[in-house]
């Protein structure tokens, strides 16, 4: 009996070892002095390694908020690219701290590996993109067609669903990464390429004539998109889900990176106080400085001035807003209130 106590005292010591050191998140990222954010190897307007060794894109400008929000520094973050395959390990084993690469948000994702979806950051749907010599205008038509998807994806699965219920027969073209998707397109190699419609918008750009290809109407999955934690540490799940919010509620406000100093200083409007941190303080409830939002919104700008700037229809990706819009203008974009 007594070795039986002393085996079980033994295992709840090694309990206690890690969870302090999955429960602070925060503490870790401070002391080394920079967020390790997870990224796509290579999707233009959503993360993309430039020609200098900078990061750009809508997701790398999230982990760049979330650097501004602890260090006041949105350089303050070493990207690391992952692919499909990898991205979640990587997050479970601690050699990245957040995870912002296009990620769906799934019952079995959020239920069976350990991790946390802090929010939904773009609101996408599966498509499919196609040469327009093929003369195919509908995804009900693809009957024979080769078609390249990811593995290890909801892609693969959504596609198998789809043309099933369909009773549509097709010959999957299976690739690891985007780059080796792009490549095969471009060949020929197949004929129809599904994805994610944004990365399709992205796919389609870096083409070398985009015009000479077309993304079929039919969206045939909720592809939620949102950045990734590890369970175990709620005050760092709670700070990435509010640096979103953040976002969020600055474009509402209609709080900007280029009023945002002006208003922290001038501000009566008691919203706008709270969010940036003239009332009530929120922030120290995350650890965080009183004017943490203040920071973020000046490094990045608010969730409109992201998605314009990466991807919205003045880029060469050319999203219009949809379902990414304001709650107020018909879109999705919804934020619990800063209270």
């Amino acid at each position: 009996m007594r070795s039986f106590f002393r085996a079980a005292f033994i295992f709840v010591s090694a309990i206690m070892c890690i969870l302090p050191a999955q429960a602070n998140t925060l503490s870790q990222v401070r002391e080394r002095g920079h967020l390790l954010c997870g990224v796509n190897t290579s999707l233009p307007g959503f993360a993309i390694q430039q020609t200098n060794g900078t990061w750009t894109g809508f997701d790398v400008d999230f982990c760049r908020a979330v650097a501004a929000a602890i260090f006041a520094d949105s350089n303050a973050v070493n990207f690391i690219p992952l692919n499909a395959t990898q991205r979640f390990d990587a997050l479970q084993s601690g050699e990245i701290d957040l995870l912002s690469r296009n990620t769906t948000w799934t019952f079995s994702r959020d239920t069976k590996l350990k991790l946390n979806f802090a929010g939904t950051s773009y609101f996408d749907g599966q498509g499919f993109l196609i040469a327009k010599r093929i003369n195919i205008n509908s995804a009900l038509d693809l009957q024979g067609a080769r078609i390249c998807v990811q593995v290890d994806t909801t892609t693969e699965h959504n596609l198998s669903d789809f043309l099933q219920a369909q009773r549509i027969h097709y010959f999957p073209i299976r690739f690891k990464d985007a780059e080796e998707a792009i490549e095969l397109y471009r060949r020929g190699d197949c004929d129809v390429y599904t994805a994610d419609a944004s990365a399709l918008a992205a796919t389609r750009a870096s083409l070398a004539t985009p015009s000479d290809h077309t993304i079929l109407p039919e969206i045939i999955s909720k592809e939620p998109l949102g950045p990734v934690v590890r369970e175990g540490d709620e005050m760092w799940t709670n700070l990435v889900r509010w640096t979103l919010n953040a976002l969020i509620v600055a474009e509402e406000l209609n709080v900007t990176s280029k009023n945002v100093e002006m208003l922290a200083k001038t501000t009566v409007h008691r919203d706008v106080g709270r969010l940036l941190g003239t009332q009530d303080a929120l922030g120290t409830q995350l650890g965080l400085e009183v004017d943490w939002v203040v920071a973020v919104i000046k490094s990045v700008g608010n969730y409109g001035e992201v998605f314009e700037r990466n991807i919205g229809e003045g880029t060469p990706i050319g999203l219009a807003r949809g379902l990414n819009d304001q709650w107020q203008k018909g879109g999705l974009l919804y934020a619990q209130p800063f209270r």
